[in-house]
Order: C-alpha cells, then sequence, then structure tokens
C-alpha cells in the first residue's frame, strides 16, 4: 500500500497534464515501473473496495482461454456484459430485451449464450492462441515450459 501511495505522490508532484476525450484532464508521468515481492503478499489495492472473487474469477477466465463471458456471468462477474450486449441489441435477433433480461438468458440459456455471449479474441485468448507468423503459441504454456526447463531464460512474456 505504501508503495502506491507514494507512486500516487510522485505524480501529482512530476506528472504532467494532458487532455483526453471526455475532457477531465490527466496527470500522467512515463514509465513508472513497481515491482512486488509476491512472499510478501499480493499486491491488492485496499483504499477501495475490490471484489476479489470477481478478479479470481476472471483471471481463471482468462487462463482456460476463454472468450464467453457466460463463466463469468454463473459466477457473478458482469464486468464483460455490455460489449455482447451492444452486438446483440444491432442483432435482428433482438426484441428489446434489456441487459439484465440478456445476462440472465446468457446465465441459463447455453445455445443463447453460444450464440451471444462470446467476445471474440480477448486477452485470455490471447495468452492461450497467439498467432504467430508461423504458428499459433499458447504463451503461458510456453512460460510455464520456460520456468522448468530454463529458469533463466530471458524469453518469458506474454
Amino acid at each position: 500500500m505504501r508503495q502506491y501511495l507514494d507512486f500516487l505522490q510522485h505524480i501529482l508532484a512530476n506528472g504532467k497534464r494532458k487532455d483526453d476525450r471526455t475532457h477531465t484532464g490527466t496527470i500522467s508521468v512515463f514509465g513508472y515501473q513497481m515491482r512486488f515481492n509476491l512472499q510478501e503478499g499480493f499486491p491488492l489495492l485496499t483504499t477501495k473496495r475490490v471484489y476479489l472473487k470477481g478478479i479470481i474469477h476472471e483471471l481463471l477466465w482468462f487462463i482456460k482461454g476463454d472468450t464467453n463471458i457466460r463463466y463469468l456471468v454463473q459466477n457473478d462477474c458482469n464486468i464483460w456484459n455490455e460489449w455482447p450486449y451492444e452486438s446483440y441489441k444491432k442483432s435482428s435477433a433482438y426484441q428489446g430485451e434489456s441487459l439484465e433480461e440478456f445476462v440472465s438468458k446468457i446465465r441459463d440459456d447455453e445455445a443463447f449464450a453460444l450464440a451471444w455471449g462470446d467476445l471474440g479474441p480477448v486477452y485470455g485468448h490471447q495468452w492461450r492462441h497467439f498467432e504467430g507468423p508461423d504458428k499459433t503459441v499458447d504463451q503461458l504454456r510456453e512460460v510455464i515450459r520456460l520456468i522448468k526447463t530454463d529458469s533463466d531464460s530471458r524469453r518469458m512474456i506474454v
């Protein structure tokens, strides 16, 4: 927590003011890095309420390489719902359902979820199915392999 608060102080003291699309403005610094020793605990921001269950389920969803929101919806993680809903609203299948009704259908109807719950190649898909010039790479599997066989490698990146 101290490291995060120090970072905020650094931004306020050294940051540059920038305009943005919302006209609220931003104060930013370039290239600031933070490192965390995970043996001392997980670096979870505690200055505001955090939905840890949602974070865990979203991470598991990424690790599986999933692109359909059904797993997330079934585990009360609703941060991705609006994107497929917006696509659904533009389709001929849309009959005026609210976002809440759409989410209920995703949760309860597997066929509906297959048809309308997919987000395309989002983070987890990229982690597990990265299209290289010659082949598809499972980046997580490759990093795990390198950790086991060549832990000094500098090629471990996702």
